[in-house]
C-alpha cells in the first residue's frame, strides 16, 4: 500500500493563476513570445534598465545572505522603519505560507474576504485551519461591507484574517477608516493585509504606521511594481514579535542573490515607476472607454486592472488566445462570466480592442 500524505494535503486542489500556460500554448502551436499577456497584473514596461544592468553583479557562486541584510536595510530606509520590522520573502506568496505555518493550527478559523487570491485558502488548508468566507457581491459593486466583516469577527473569533487591498480580482480599494474599524475589531486575530497591487492605485494611503497598533502583517510585492516576477521578491512589515515568529519558520537562503541585488537597485528607481504609472493609467482609460463602446463596460475599480462581464468567460478567453491575446478567466475566483484585464502599453491595448472586435463579429 502506498504511503499517503496528511489528509489536509491529500484534499488540496491546486490553485489557478494568471500568466502564460506553456503547455496550453504548445497545444495551440503558439510560442510564448507571440502572446500579449493581459491576464497578469504586472508593470508592462519591464524592469528598470538599471536593475537589468545590475543582475550580473550578484555573486551566484556563494550562498545568498540568508537574512537579506542589505535589502532589508534599503527597505527600512525607504519606508522609515526598523529592519526588525521587515522580513523579505521569495515573493509575497511565501510570506503567506509562513504566516499560516507560524500562526494557524488544525481547528483554527480564518476569515477570508472573497473573491481573492486563492493561495490564502491553500495556506490555511495546509495548516489544517477552516475557512470563514465573506463574499463580495457584483450587485453591490464588489464593495466590502465592513459592518458585516466585524460581525463575522465577533461571531467566529478567527485566528487570522486575509484582506487584499486593492482587492484582486475586483480592483476595489478599502479606505483607511474602514481598515481601522476592522483592525480595532480583530485584536485577537492576525490581520494579514496584502498590498501586492498598491502601486497600481491612483491615490494610495499608507498602512505602515498601523503595524504597532495591533496584530497586523502588511505584505507587499516588488515583482509587480518593478516587473521582477521571474525573480520572485516580496516583503512583510509587522511588529518585531510577528517578524520573529515568521523568521523562525522561514527556510534558510529563501531569497536568492540575484533577487536581493535587483531589489536593492529597484528601490532607487521610483521615478521610473511613476512614469510607468502614468502610462498605465492612460492605457486603462483607453480600455475602459473602448470596451464600454463595445457594450462590455468594465466594473468600477480603483486599481489599474478591472473585471468585465462577458457571456462565456472561458470561451471569451479561448477565442482571444487564438488571437494571441490572453485575459484572465475569473471562473477560478468563483466568478464565471467575468474576465480580468490588466492594461499593457497603449499600442498593445489597441491591438487587444481590435481582437475583441474580431471575436465579437
Amino acid at each position: 500500500m502506498s504511503l499517503l500524505p496528511r489528509p489536509e494535503v491529500q484534499s488540496l486542489i491546486p490553485s489557478t493563476h494568471g500568466g502564460l500556460n506553456y503547455a496550453e500554448l504548445e497545444e495551440l502551436g503558439i510560442t510564448p513570445e507571440e502572446v500579449l499577456d493581459f491576464s497578469a497584473n504586472l508593470n508592462p514596461f519591464g524592469p528598470p534598465p538599471a536593475v537589468v544592468e545590475s543582475l550580473s553583479q550578484a555573486d551566484i557562486a556563494q550562498y545568498p545572505d540568508s537574512e537579506a541584510t542589505r535589502l532589508r536595510r534599503a527597505l527600512a530606509e525607504a519606508l522609515g522603519l526598523s529592519t526588525s520590522n521587515i522580513l523579505v520573502g521569495n515573493g509575497s506568496t511565501e510570506l503567506i505560507r509562513l504566516a499560516a505555518l507560524a500562526y494557524f493550527s488544525p481547528g483554527d478559523r480564518v476569515l477570508i474576504i472573497t473573491p481573492t487570491f486563492s493561495e490564502y485558502e491553500i495556506a490555511c488548508r495546509i495548516a489544517g485551519a477552516s475557512i470563514v468566507e465573506q463574499r463580495l457581491l457584483p450587485e453591490k459593486g464588489f464593495q466590502l461591507e465592513v459592518n458585516e466583516t466585524n460581525e463575522l469577527i465577533q461571531r467566529h473569533r478567527p485566528r487570522g484574517i486575509f484582506i487584499t487591498n486593492p482587492n484582486n480580482p475586483t480592483g476595489r480599494y478599502l479606505s483607511r477608516a474602514d481598515l481601522e474599524k476592522i483592525l480595532d475589531s480583530s485584536r485577537e486575530s492576525l490581520l494579514i493585509l496584502d498590498e501586492a497591487y498598491l502601486t497600481f492605485v491612483d491615490n494610495p494611503w499608507s498602512s505602515l504606521d498601523m503595524v504597532e497598533r495591533g496584530n497586523l502583517l502588511v505584505l507587499r510585492s516588488m515583482t509587480k511594481d518593478y516587473a521582477l516576477a521571474g525573480l520572485r521578491l516580496g516583503y512583510g512589515v509587522a511588529r518585531e514579535n510577528i517578524i520573529d515568529a515568521l523568521s523562525r519558520v522561514r527556510p534558510p537562503w529563501n531569497v536568492n542573490a540575484v533577487a536581493q541585488q535587483a531589489g536593492i537597485i529597484a528601490l532607487n528607481e521610483e521615478e521610473y515607476v511613476k512614469q510607468c504609472q502614468a502610462k498605465i493609467k492612460e492605457a486603462k482609460e483607453y480600455l475602459v472607454a473602448e470596451l464600454s463602446q463595445l457594450n462590455l463596460p468594465p466594473m468600477s475599480s480603483e486599481a489599474s486592472f478591472f473585471l468585465v462581464k462577458v457571456d462565456n468567460s472561458s470561451e471569451f478567453r479561448r477565442r482571444l488566445l487564438e488571437q494571441k491575446m490572453l485575459v484572465r478567466d475569473c471562473t477560478s475566483f468563483g466568478l464565471p462570466g467575468y474576465v480580468r484585464i490588466a492594461p499593457r502599453t497603449l499600442p498593445e491595448c489597441q491591438r487587444l480592442i481590435e481582437a475583441v472586435k474580431r471575436i465579437r463579429g
